[in-house]
């Protein structure tokens, strides 16, 4: 299907550690949606934020600048698409 994306990744219950994307231009923010029955957390080090990353949730962010994360999970199903 046609998608103004260059590539999505499938995550499937899988910690994420701290990182900063790889490959596109500094300016162009990345979209990652969060699916399932998990109560994770999106962290953003570089910031030194904690988001609610309840299943429904979609960030939209700067991947190649800020250093992201998801940590381990108490419960449930975690699906991203990244």
């Amino acid at each position: 299907w046609p998608s103004i994306y260059v590539g999505i990744d499938v995550i499937v219950n899988q910690e994420t550690l701290p990182h900063c994307d790889q490959g596109l231009a500094p300016s162009l923010l990345d979209l990652v949606v969060s699916l399932g029955t998990h109560d994770a957390q999106f962290h953003i080090s570089d910031l030194g934020t904690i988001f609610g990353y309840h299943p429904g949730t979609m960030i939209y962010l700067a991947g190649k600048l800020l250093s992201h994360s998801v940590p381990k999970w108490e419960k449930g199903e975690r699906i991203a698409l990244a």
